[in-house]
């Protein structure tokens, strides 16, 4: 689901920078407003007519928003574990116990009594 979403997401994408691109200019942009009867009546003015390529916009525009939403809500519900102290299955993870004095595999079992070596013999100089 989210990867046929994404997709989706991708493809309309594309096909609204394609619509934009297609549109025609509606002249002179911001530069326009900079004073003058003619811009203001252009801005206040009366609904211009919509065309095929102005309705796909927005129909383009609010379904990449919608699915947009709905993959980010999807993404973080399933994203998170439960708990930062749980691994993949779900066990808590707890570090192996570290002795002091040791460096590597345990040593040999000491005879009832006996103290075992403490660590390797000193080297000789």
């Amino acid at each position: 689901m989210f990867a046929f979403l994404l997709t989706l997401l991708v493809l309309i994408g594309i096909f609204l920078c394609v619509i934009i691109l297609l549109q025609a200019g509606k002249g002179g942009g911001l530069a326009a407003m900079g004073g003058g009867a003619t811009a203001t009546e252009g801005v206040l003015g009366g609904r211009q007519a919509t065309t095929f390529l102005t309705r796909a916009t927005w129909v383009a525009g609010a379904a990449f928003m919608f699915i947009s939403l709905v993959l980010s809500v999807l993404s973080s519900r399933t994203g998170q574990p439960d708990s930062i102290l749980l691994d993949d299955f779900g066990a808590p993870t707890q570090p192996a116990p570290v002795l002091p004095g040791t460096e590597g595999p345990p040593a040999e079992a000491a005879p009832p009594g006996e103290a075992p070596p403490a660590g390797p013999p000193p080297e000789e100089l």
